[in-house]
Parts: structure tokens; C-alpha cells; sequence
């Protein structure tokens, strides 16, 4: 150990300047806010997305297209997980409730049965809608496809 190799203790030192406490800091006066301005007041805080007056980003970009409010989202799931859930299972019947005890659906979703994959356990499916030929497959694998209103 030499002279050249001395240092404070770890966090007796500050290293942030204390601002505002007068003219010997270096930091008093204007308390590195600079002179006159909204920024030099206290309270000022900017408002999220401001340009210093330029058009503000979220402004300046076109907005198209339309928004339904009233738009129904459905969860899909295809023949194949139906296929799947009935062989691990051992289901013949597969209603809402059935998707949300094993966790293919949430207790606020709107189900729809897609038409991938292929059925060959007949089962008895009440769900909100189906596709067309989703609801041809399950007829045709001798079940019934029931829609919940």
C-alpha cells in the first residue's frame, strides 16, 4: 500500500453537488436552472408527449380506419385440441365449462370451434359459435354442435 493507491471508503463520499446553497458552491443563484422560462419555476412539470410547442408525435401521424366498440372476440380453437382433449380425457362431451377446467379458455371469453384438424371421437360440443366446416366435421364424426346464446 502506497499513497498512490489510496481512496475514501466506499459511500463516505457524495458525489452529487448540492444545488441552491449560495454563491460559493457554484451552484447557487439560479440553482443551475438557468434565467426566466417555465422550466426556471417551481412546480413546472411538462405534460407527456410535449414538443416545446411543435406538433407532438402522436398528433402529427395519420389515423385511419375504424374501431368497432361493439365488436365480438371470439377464442378459437380448432378440432384438432378437441381431438386431443377427448383422448386425454376420456370427454364425450365438451361444453365452456369443460375448455375452462383445463385451462384452454378464460371465464370471460366467447369461444369459437375452428375447422383445423380432424375429428374422429363423436362428441357433443356446446361452445358459442362455430365455422361451417367445423360444425360439418363434428356432424360428420356423429356428434352434435350446439350453440350457447
Amino acid at each position: 500500500m502506497n499513497l498512490s493507491n489510496l481512496k475514501p471508503a466506499e459511500g463516505s463520499v457524495k458525489s452529487n453537488k448540492r444545488i441552491g446553497r449560495g454563491q460559493g458552491s457554484g451552484r447557487g443563484g439560479t440553482s443551475t436552472r438557468g434565467h426566466k422560462g417555465a422550466k426556471s419555476r417551481s412546480g413546472y412539470s411538462s405534460k407527456v408527449g410535449f414538443e416545446g410547442g411543435q406538433m407532438p408525435l402522436q398528433r402529427r401521424v395519420p389515423k385511419f380506419g375504424f374501431k368497432n366498440i361493439n365488436r365480438v372476440e371470439y377464442r378459437g380453437i380448432n378440432l384438432d385440441t378437441l381431438q386431443e382433449l377427448s383422448e386425454a380425457n376420456k370427454v364425450e362431451t365438451i361444453s365452456f365449462d369443460t375448455l375452462r377446467e383445463h385451462g384452454l379458455v378464460g371465464k370471460k371469453d366467447k369461444v369459437k370451434i375452428l375447422g383445423r384438424g380432424e375429428l374422429k371421437a363423436k362428441l357433443d360440443v356446446t361452445v358459442h359459435a362455430f365455422t361451417e366446416t367445423a360444425k360439418a366435421a363434428i356432424e360428420k364424426a356423429g356428434g352434435s354442435a350446439t350453440i350457447i346464446a
